[in-house]
């Protein structure tokens, strides 16, 4: 596999997709597009939820994608439009600090995630004035990560237009921290997958460090995804998020019970790691120390001997901070 994202010379006219968005960009913009940056969708097979643990997954690329129409301009503002009329046109200029509205997480704030991490990844000062043209496949809030798809896209076409290069691993990690400017605390598959992906395989995706590794798919196999048309927007409510610091919460608990150090623990794989403990082992210690009735704030304060402040800022998210 390729550690940079490749660059590919496409024929627009064999391709009506490509055409009818550059079509879109010139009426739009006045002028043609640069070049066009892509990240894929993806579903898990194996391992929902559990990458924010620390764990490892096994998702695939899906050929529903974010696609997005470039061109580098001289106005020095960033300048988006989409092809779903549902999302609003948006400019802000370059001069300006990003700034991401965590209340109201529309679809241009998580575009500006990505131009945000490769901004601090390179201590960008002033950024390149970019005019984006977006068009996406990936139904949004169902669940193929449409928002983390846009995020990376994002992050790969700010790169180009600012002239830097990473590795697909180190863009993969920076949007999966940037996407947290949204407020989800996602643990980094979603974006993993969308730059590491090849055609016919899956993916077992490691954390910790980040790797990769092929898992073929039977030949002619069909993976039929069905869409329930339920959308959950998880930047828009604290559903994901709280499944996030119940799982940082328990690590906590666990590493204590068992006589580690649970400062710098916020992963359950990190405490079995601490254990050198086998999955079974694990399951045995949560049924031991943890009851499954909820826990209180005060509660949980009790056991971990902090106040309910260190619990707010040192465990909880900004949207999961006002339940009992």
């Amino acid at each position: 596999m390729a550690s940079n994202p490749p660059k590919l010379k496409i024929e627009i006219t064999s391709n009506e997709r490509l055409k009818t968005l550059k079509e879109k960009f010139e009426a739009r913009f006045g002028e043609s597009p640069l070049f066009y940056a892509c990240a894929p969708g993806r579903v898990n097979l194996i391992g929902e939820h559990i990458d924010y643990c620390g764990y490892s997954v096994l998702p695939m690329a899906i050929e529903q994608n974010i696609l997005a129409a470039v061109s580098v301009n001289s106005l020095g503002t960033i300048q988006l439009a989409n092809t779903n009329p549902h999302y609003q046109d948006f400019k802000v200029p370059c001069s300006e600090e990003i700034v991401i509205d965590r209340e109201d997480p529309k679809w241009h704030y998580y575009f500006l995630c990505g131009v945000k991490g490769i901004q601090e990844k390179f201590g960008i000062a002033r950024l390149a004035g970019m005019s984006c043209f977006v068009d996406g496949t990936i139904p949004p809030s169902s669940g193929l990560s449409s928002s983390s798809a846009l995020v990376c896209c994002s992050g790969l076409l700010t790169m180009e237009a600012n002239h830097k290069s990473l590795s697909k691993v180190a863009l993969a990690e920076i949007c999966a921290k940037s996407e947290r400017y949204i407020g989800t605390e996602g643990g980094g598959m979603d974006q993993s997958i969308s730059f590491l992906a090849e055609k016919g395989t899956a993916k077992l995706i490691e954390f910790q460090p980040l790797r990769a590794t092929d898992v073929k798919l039977p030949e002619g196999a069909v993976f039929v995804i069905s869409n329930c048309c339920v959308e959950m927007n998880k930047a828009a409510s604290s559903h994901y998020n709280i499944r996030v610091v119940e799982c940082r919460i328990a690590t906590k608990m666990l590493a204590q019970a068992r006589g580690l150090d649970p400062r710098g623990l916020l992963k359950l794989s990190q405490v079995q790691t601490e254990l050198k403990a086998s999955l079974e082992e694990m399951l045995v210690l949560v049924d031991e120390v943890l009851h499954p009735e909820s826990y209180s704030r005060e509660e949980i304060c009790k056991v971990l001997d902090i106040t309910s402040e260190q619990l707010c800022t040192e465990l909880l998210s900004a949207n999961t901070q006002h339940g009992g």
